[in-house]
């Protein structure tokens, strides 16, 4: 009993006499591991102060250069880690982490696949020119001002001042018509006139009249297409270019325009019809028989 329990405790100083003569002999490599990590440290720290500096003067959208940042950082701590491992010798070990982590960057992915779209598709649309804070655009049925484009999801502000949240996804996946690219638009007016009037006249009306509130450049003209006969009037749409960025400048521009038209008109004395209905009876109402009933339901 006395012999087992001695060779018990014999074999435990042998173990950790080799582990004291093991870290003896690695301890170079430990002290070289630890350097390793805490320059990574510092170094993580300065390069994802400096990714993030560069990344704020050409993306406006600050949680998208903190988030370039931190995936820069991380990069720098990974490769560290690595560094460390293969100073110690645990190549077995290293390669175990790289297997795990690809193992989990699969499942994780899987399991987050609508989640990393949306930031994939954000980050995507932070670099994008063509779509930048305080534009005017339209998509999927929403039109408004870009007022933040954020990791998940792109957010509108409407002309009600309802703000409207559009996952990134969404925004890539679809058209997107932004009014801000150009300083110029062009609107179109439909109207009639009745048939009475004097076509080539109302055209010059037209014309004059919207020539006097919106000068025409740059080889743009005024234009003036009669396009149906009606129930009741002529049809035409006048088209012409004003100077706009958004859609509410474009509204303006329209309703200046059908001002302008309308006290034209009122001056000249031109007719924009109305719909106009007749009814018609196909039987005759007999007024005397209608008042014997009368009395008689009286009496």
């Amino acid at each position: 009993m006395n012999q087992e329990i001695q060779k018990s405790f014999a074999d435990i100083y042998e173990k950790l006499q080799g582990w004291v003569t093991s870290l003896i002999e690695n301890l170079p490599n430990l002290l070289v591991a630890i350097i390793v990590m805490v320059v990574t440290y510092y170094a993580a720290r300065f390069i994802s102060k400096w990714v993030v500096v560069l990344a704020s003067k050409r993306i406006p959208q600050q949680s998208i250069s903190q988030l370039i940042g931190r995936i820069s950082a991380i990069a720098v701590v990974l490769v560290g880690l690595f560094l460390a491992l293969g100073a110690l010798d645990l190549s077995k070990t290293l390669n175990t982490l790289l297997a795990g982590a690809g193992i989990s960057g699969l499942v994780i992915g899987l399991a987050l696949q609508g989640t990393l779209s949306n930031l994939l598709s954000g980050i995507i649309l932070s670099f994008r020119k063509k779509i930048r804070l305080g534009n005017w655009i339209e998509t999927t049925g929403y039109a408004g001002e870009v007022v933040d484009i954020n990791l998940n999801s792109l957010v509108l502000k409407e002309f009600d001042n309802s703000l409207v949240i559009i996952p990134n996804k969404t925004i890539i996946e679809n058209p997107l018509k932004n009014y801000s690219l150009t300083n110029k638009m062009r609107v179109a007016i439909e109207c009639g006139v009745g048939y009475e009037s004097d076509l080539e006249e109302v055209e010059k009306i037209v014309k004059e009249a919207i020539g006097s509130i919106y000068h025409q450049n740059n080889g743009t003209e005024i234009e003036v297409y009669y396009t149906s006969f009606g129930d009741s009037a002529i049809n035409f749409v006048c088209r012409y270019w004003v100077d706009a960025t958004d859609a509410k400048n474009r509204l303006d521009a329209k309703s200046a325009g059908m001002i302008a038209i309308k006290k034209a008109f009122n001056r000249k004395d031109i007719n924009i019809p109305f719909p106009i209905r007749t009814i018609e009876f196909n039987s005759q109402l007999d007024l005397n028989t209608k008042r014997v009933n009368d009395t008689v339901l009286q009496n």
